[in-house]
């Protein structure tokens, strides 16, 4: 039985790597990794761990959406390497 009024959320059902992202945005992996350093869960930042790795930043497709805006206000404040061509 539904409690009614409740929350729904939807599930995730994918998530993508920083390097992944990096490449998809033409961005520079290792200033991703910088702006997602103050990003969270809640902003569909999450850290996926495999064997004998120390956690890699992934995200939601919200969370890529989450990047973008930060990427285009820090680029508005002058404030951003250009982006870069990417190899595909």
């Amino acid at each position: 039985m539904r409690q009614s009024g409740g929350l729904t959320l939807s599930a995730i059902t994918s998530v993508f790597t920083i390097t992944y992202v990096a490449e998809m945005l033409g961005e520079d992996v290792d200033w991703l990794h910088e702006l997602s350093i103050d990003m969270f869960s809640e902003d569909g930042c999450l850290r996926v761990y495999g064997v004998g790795e120390d956690g890699v930043p992934a995200f939601t497709e919200y969370g890529i959406e989450c990047l973008k805006q930060i990427i285009a206000d820090k680029r508005a404040a002058g404030g951003a390497p250009p982006p870069i061509q990417s190899t595909k």
